[in-house]
């Protein structure tokens, strides 16, 4: 059975009424493919006199089986691998960013990894919007199934993160060394946080603890005893 998706949009031109479809198809399916969009130009417009009698120009636009091919989710996939397309899906519909939705399943772990040229809004500061988006997605992919680690990337954030984090523990722990005090890190969530402290539990110069309360909870690295 094919699926389609079909918005009517308008503009000054054709062309721009082409474009505001486009962009509206993008919303509802952030993995579209514009080369396979149809258009049925409905009303070219009227640009009227003095402003008198204007008339937008209108087009239909429709995404059909070509269109949202890597929208679709496989035949083979699990019901929580689905579930979590199914959210991240929507997600990126609904912040407004267009990206290419990819899941992984083993016998432990599911993920799902948003990629895209430019997902900013999907990271978020510091990375607070898809944190939270994990956790609601660890909730919803793995609801009446055995548990699983659940965790949503961002075109490689998950790495390039995790690197910041071990070069930020060294540099922590070189610190505490050197003036013999501690040093407290910023507010991280409990996955940043086991980061940082098994970046430094093989070190007998230091030690590393957590303080504070959810969600401004954090890391502390003090000299050993």
């Amino acid at each position: 059975m094919t699926v389609e998706q079909t918005v009517e949009a308008a503009g000054e031109t054709v062309s721009e009424a082409k474009w505001n479809a486009l962009r509206e198809l993008e919303l509802r399916i952030p993995s579209l493919d514009r080369d396979a969009v149809r258009f049925q130009v409905l009303s070219e417009g009227e640009r009227g006199l003095l402003g008198v009698g204007y008339e937008p120009a209108r087009v239909l636009a429709t995404a059909g089986e070509a269109a949202v091919a890597g929208h679709a989710a496989p035949v083979d996939e699990s019901e929580a691998a689905a579930r979590l397309r199914d959210l991240l899906t929507h997600v990126a519909a609904a912040i407004g960013v267009r990206c290419r939705i990819e899941i992984a399943e083993d016998e432990t772990s599911l993920v799902g990894t948003c990629l895209g040229d430019d997902l900013g809004l999907l990271i978020g500061r510091h990375g607070q919007t898809i944190d939270a988006v994990q956790v609601l997605a660890a909730t919803i992919a793995g609801r009446g199934e055995e548990r699983k680690d659940v965790v949503v990337d961002a075109s490689g954030y998950r790495a390039r993160r995790r690197r910041t984090l071990e070069a930020l523990a060294l540099r922590s722990a070189e610190e505490v060394v050197r003036t013999g005090g501690r040093v407290e890190l910023e507010p991280m969530s409990a996955a940043e946080r086991k980061v940082v402290h098994t970046s430094l539990q093989d070190r007998r110069d230091v030690v590393t603890g957590s303080e504070g309360d959810e969600p401004n909870r954090y890391v502390v690295v003090e000299p050993a005893a």
